[in-house]
């Protein structure tokens, strides 16, 4: 298996579990419904850990361009595989993603709240602001890259790191964590692929009663995502 395939892989499984936890708890009539924040934030930990442990031996298991271009930035990573890697993720999302919406077809098709509906495909914000939402998703995912950059023990001597399968639950337990305390303003995107790649779903898939893609917020859990890892691994090498 190549890292592209690796990263694409990971990156379906990963929203495969973590986009379907979201449809079992906010759509109509699932066994999961209304089960609430903490089942979310722990199945995305959970989903994280899966996926990493998956495919890290494969492709390092970035499953995230905001990881993927801080450790580049780090020195961690190397430029030339920057833009297949973002390419296989967001392939991955999209696959991911879809998976769910066959899985919960029937459930999409009884529930008649179009946000929540969307929000088993991508994130939005609980109060609308522009600079408020850009800096959660900023310092989200600045926690995540500065805690992989760490977990993985890499240093300024090393000539790559990535995600071993060892790293998988240290990881998957700081996202659980970045959820818990830091998802409540915009649903912690922190990846843009897994919220770019589902938003093109979203606006794809003949979803019954669906709502618009909301494609003016799009690019806060994209922007803010990447430009959070740089500062992260900017950060790293000054420490």
């Amino acid at each position: 298996m190549t890292p592209f395939i690796g990263e694409l892989l990971g990156t379906a499984m990963l929203l495969l579990l973590g986009n379907g936890v979201v449809a079992n708890v906010v759509l109509t009539g699932t066994k999961g419904h209304n089960s609430g924040w903490i089942v979310i934030s722990l199945a995305w930990g959970l989903a994280v850990f899966s996926a990493v442990f998956m495919v890290a031996d494969v492709s390092g298991a970035h499953l995230n361009p905001a990881v993927t271009l801080g450790l580049a930035i780090a020195g961690k990573f190397d430029w030339a595989s920057v833009p297949a890697y973002m390419a296989a993720q967001l392939a991955g999302a999209a696959i991911g993603t879809s998976l769910v919406w066959l899985q919960y077809r029937s459930h999409y098709q009884i529930t008649e709240d179009a946000l929540a509906k969307r929000a088993t495909f991508c994130t939005d914000p609980a109060i609308r602001h522009t600079t408020n939402n850009f800096f959660s998703e900023f310092i989200g995912t600045f926690a995540l890259v500065l805690g992989v950059l760490f977990i993985t023990g890499a240093s300024v001597g090393a000539e790559e790191a990535s995600l071993g399968s060892l790293d998988a639950l240290p990881v998957g337990l700081l996202v659980t964590v970045i959820g818990l305390g830091l998802g409540g303003t915009t649903g912690y995107a922190i990846n843009p692929a897994r919220d770019l790649g589902p938003r093109i779903m979203h606006a794809i898939l003949p979803i019954e009663g669906k709502a618009s893609s909301d494609w003016g917020y799009a690019w806060i859990p994209v922007l803010g995502p990447l430009t959070g890892g740089a500062a992260a691994a900017g950060l790293w090498l000054m420490l």
